[in-house]
């Protein structure tokens, strides 16, 4: 009797086993591929395009660009140390080694580079590059503001600012549609939001967000 009823469980216990294999096939097979599944929307929070934008640079140093003007100290070289600007060709000239190229290099590159040079005319030279001013990067404000336009970018420059610095809404701005656009590295472009009526009543404050180099912001 007792192997009868054994028999009979393990027949059930069988049963269920295929029944639950043909029910993952057939969900596995109503599933899309992953290449029918339509792309996210570019639409993000704040919160989400901080951390989703970068640096581009692995060490996060910056990358020297034209019109940048740098701090160039060479230690006991008064005549050596200069402030200089970046040429439209990504140059500098310096004494003694004449042309440089800046540009496209951080400034830990360039220190090489100059104390490599140096060595030819100064015992064990130590040099130091800081970026004394930026000005190859930008933000641009577009739409119905009084000055649209490229303007420099600063570090720490918030929406709020960048409009303030295009001289505030025209007339007819769409005040709650305003939004940033922002190509990450290798990425796709992301659209940030900003209510700025709500700004002003001190509701969503995160919205005010530190723009980043070659930001847009467009206020419709």
């Amino acid at each position: 009797m007792k192997s009868r009823v054994h028999w009979a469980l393990a027949a059930c216990l069988l049963t269920v086993i295929a029944l639950c294999g043909n029910l993952k096939a057939q969900v596995a097979a109503s599933r899309p591929n992953e290449s029918e599944i339509p792309t996210a929307a570019t639409s993000v929070s704040p919160a989400q395009a901080e951390t989703s934008s970068k640096d581009t640079n692995a060490d996060g140093s910056y990358i020297i660009g034209d019109d940048d003007v740098l701090s160039i100290s060479v230690w006991k070289e008064p005549d050596l140390s200069k402030q200089i600007p970046v040429r439209s060709d990504g140059k500098i000239s310096l004494p003694l080694m004449g042309e440089v190229q800046a540009a496209g290099r951080t400034p830990s590159q360039l220190e090489q580079e100059i104390t490599a040079k140096l060595r030819s005319y100064i015992t064990d030279p130590q040099v130091t590059v800081i970026i004394q001013q930026i000005n190859s990067q930008k933000f641009n404000i577009l739409g119905q503001v009084t000055k649209p336009g490229s303007y420099p970018f600063t570090a720490g420059t918030t929406i709020v600012d960048a409009i303030a610095t295009a001289g505030g809404f025209r007339d007819f701005a769409k005040k709650k549609s305003i939004y940033v656009l922002r190509q990450p590295p290798g990425g796709e472009e992301l659209r940030i939001p900003f209510n700025y009526e709500k700004f002003i009543k001190g509701k969503n404050a995160d919205q005010n967000i530190t723009l980043k180099p070659h930001d847009t912001i467009v206020v419709p």
